[in-house]
């Protein structure tokens, strides 16, 4: 290993080109020339095939590989000597990624990894000594195990020598396919054992092929399989032993096990497929068990009529022999749940014997208690709450190691993932809000961005993905904005949003960071209701998280609008004296939060017109603000830590500023009120009630009030694009402009 990546060649060696096709083998090509390799190393490798080598080839293929913008690296061969067994000693094994390349996430986990490839030591076939060599015999037990007597079946047992330059190979002839499984049988009792006598004299050499499949008798495609009971399972890049004890331990559902004559093991596997499409579905399935655990298969092997090797025949100077019958499973259901089953990746049951003899180290607190690392937390609050610009907050108290709501943050490194916002909208949106914080930026680089506007996928397809560019990054936090996007399934049934959520547990758990995102409130009232069941959707959302923080507005008075505004405005006009004249030092502290006090400052330090009419418009600015700013209470629900007393805070764009004094303020949904909510409900009419869902979704999809296509509109509420447009314009507020809405300005 150089400059800390695995060496290419070495890995190559766990790669058979001769079982490849021919992307592959171009991938394998285009990934040593992105890594530096030589176009020699890849034709002395591409030499282990010769019945496809061709001299020449590799160079002149060499020469196309330009480079793009989503190259084949190092990881792919990786990941095939991974598929073929090899296991790295390194940590670093995949040093071939980063953040740019491309991959197909399967099973991010050690799944359906049932055999440790580097523990196979082999177990051993029994050859059949001439003694006891009966090739009727072999024939007569092969054939019951397969086929029933009235199945017809296709054989081969003779073969012409094709030569490519030095290499010469046996490959079959057309043979027969209108015989009967119990014709031949018949046939080899009544003229004892004869082969030739009913099967036609074999070729010593070639040795001899069976179709594993029923045919129709009219020829030998897949069109002409009549039943797809088998499949075949054949590897021929490891000792035969290894491939007996790896099939073996795989408990394959194998009807027979044939010695090849060559270099391989022939499994018969029952797969009892209705049609081909299913054949199909579950050759793809037991291909990837298989080679998940070192048995790198010949593909080519994946049709219905493919030939596969008879026992009871010579090839060359070695015997075509049945090695087992029936082992394994007893059908492809059985094996199907066994293997599952397995592949459960539950920690077995340990001791408690030692409890107290042993310290527990506790995962560190990323959020002061609140949320450690390593678990998952959920912001929940309605539209307009700020709920996106709050996650941004957070993010940047994580990076620099500040507060966030009051609440302390270890520093550590942050992954952002955008839904949402375009790339240079989202920047912004950090510019602006570090720039508000007025702390400084010294730890920005904390911070990586994944922008995935008009990228994304579910999040069952997101997670893994995630996790693989993020696995050598040492993320103390991701958090996801919004999850609407990568919402799966119905978010108000309890199973679909529970497998939602466990994608969330595979970033943490794999990761060993916290997750962090938000979701929005149901419809109505959230006051009178406890923090945990105010999110929309199933109860999943409001139990799953280790920490759920809620944000419920609160109701402002207008004498608390005023005094927001007079405090805005004398900020303004003590800025604008500490500008113009650093030196007055008339402004006393009580002085800074009277109006009329500051206006009495104003003038006495400042008597420039052109100054005083800029001052005054941005006294009106700071007014508008004020009066534009929501006042919000974060009250939480903690799995790890006791309840904190509730937080407070006003969210004057775009930032969350606490404010104690807002403690005092009771929700409007008292409980003991909740007779006059029930009266206020009956007398809303279903019109009002529509056109308030059409307002909320408008401003839960919307971003910063901007336009809204009609067609997210209708798959939030789940109704169609024409009952949208209805309702808007019942709407006193909202437009339509082709299939946009927006809101009316005028």
């Amino acid at each position: 290993m150089a400059d800390g990546k695995v060496d290419l060649i070495e890995l190559l060696d766990y790669i058979d080109p001769s079982i490849l096709n021919y992307q592959e083998w171009v991938n394998v090509g285009m990934a040593l020339k992105h890594e530096g390799y030589s176009v020699s190393e890849w034709d002395e490798w591409s030499q282990k095939d010769p019945d496809r080598y061709h001299d020449g080839e590799t160079e002149k293929k060499w020469n196309t590989f330009q480079g793009t913008n989503s190259p084949v690296t190092g990881a792919s061969i990786t990941q095939m000597a991974k598929e073929n067994g090899w296991v790295s000693h390194h940590v670093d094994d995949d040093s071939f990624l980063d953040w740019g390349d491309s991959f197909i996430a399967t099973d991010v986990d050690k799944g359906y990894k049932l055999v440790k490839t580097d523990w196979v030591l082999g177990k051993e076939i029994k050859v059949p000594t001439e003694q006891n060599w009966n090739p009727s015999n072999e024939v007569v037990k092969y054939l019951e195990a397969i086929f029933a007597p009235g199945d017809i079946i296709g054989y081969v047992n003779d073969g012409y020598l094709q030569t490519k330059g030095d290499v010469e190979k046996w490959l079959p002839t057309g043979g027969v396919y209108t015989k009967t499984a119990g014709e031949i049988i018949d046939g080899l009792r009544r003229y004892n054992g004869d082969i030739g006598a009913v099967m036609g004299d074999p070729n010593k050499q070639s040795g001899a092929w069976i179709r594993f499949n029923p045919l129709d008798g009219k020829g030998v495609k897949n069109d002409n399989v009549v039943d797809f009971r088998y499949a075949l399972v054949e590897s021929d890049n490891m000792d035969i032993a290894k491939q007996n004890e790896i099939i073996r331990e795989l408990e394959l559902p194998v009807v027979t096990l044939t010695f090849s004559g060559g270099k391989s093991l022939h499994a018969i596997v029952k797969v009892d497929a209705v049609n081909y499409p299913q054949y199909q579905e579950r050759v793809d399935y037991l291909y990837k068990i298989v080679e998940k655990n070192g048995l790198r298969v010949d593909k080519q092997n994946k049709n219905p009529s493919r030939l596969t090797r008879l026992p009871g025949f010579l090839r060359g100077d070695q015997k075509q022999f049945l090695v087992d019958t029936n082992i394994g499973k007893a059908s492809w259901e059985e094996w199907e749940e066994y293997i599952e089953d397995m592949n459960d990746n539950l920690p077995d049951p340990e001791s408690l014997g030692d409890l107290f003899e042993t310290k527990i180290e506790l995962a560190p607190e990323l959020i002061k208690g609140v949320l450690r690392q390593g678990h998952k937390m959920l912001i929940s609050g309605p539209s307009k709450a700020g709920k996106s610009f709050s996650l941004i907050q957070l993010a940047i108290a994580i990076a620099e190691g500040r507060q966030w709501m009051g609440f302390d943050c270890i520093q550590g490194k942050v992954l952002y993932v955008n839904l949402e916002l375009d790339e240079k909208s989202a920047k912004m949106r950090f510019i602006e809000i570090y720039n508000r914080l007025g702390q400084g930026h010294d730890s920005v680089s904390n911070i990586d961005i994944w922008n995935l506007r008009g990228k994304t996928s579910p999040m069952d397809k997101l997670a893994p993905k995630l996790i693989r560019r993020a696995q050598k990054e040492n993320y103390i936090a991701v958090i996801i904005d919004p999850i609407y996007k990568v919402l799966t399934g119905d978010e108000n049934s309890a199973h679909e949003m529970a497998n939602f959520t466990n994608q969330f547990d595979k970033i943490a758990t794999e990761l060993g960071c916290a997750v962090i995102y938000c979701h929005h409130h149901s419809k109505g009232s959230q006051g009178g209701k406890n923090s945990m069941d105010r999110s929309s959707g199933s109860g999943v959302f409001a139990r799953d998280p280790d920490a759920i923080l809620d944000l419920i507005e609160l109701p402002i008075t207008e004498d608390r609008y005023m005094a927001l505004e007079n405090e805005a405005i004398c900020q303004t006009y003590l800025n604008a004296i500490q500008s113009f004249n650093p030196a007055y030092k008339e402004i006393g502290p009580d002085d800074q939060f009277n109006l009329r006090q500051m206006e009495h400052h104003l003038m006495a330090v400042i008597h420039v017109q052109p100054i005083l009419k800029e001052i005054d418009e941005k006294k009106n600015a700071a007014s508008n603000s004020a009066r534009q700013a929501t006042a919000w209470r974060l009250e939480g629900t903690l799995r790890e830590f006791p309840k904190f007393k509730p937080v407070n805070a006003w969210f004057k764009y775009p930032i969350h500023i606490l404010d104690h004094s807002l403690q005092d303020i009771k929700l409007e949904d008292d409980p003991k009120e909740n007779w006059k909510k029930g009266t206020s409900k009956s007398n809303v009419s279903r019109s009002e009630k529509t056109l308030k869902e059409l307002e909320e979704a408008f401003n839960i999809l919307s971003e910063n009030g901007g336009p809204v296509e009609a067609v997210a509109i209708a798959d939030y509420l789940d109704i169609s694009r024409s009952a949208v447009y209805k309702r808007v314009k019942k709407h006193e507020t909202l437009v339509i402009d082709g299939g946009t809405i927006m809101k009316n300005e005028l």
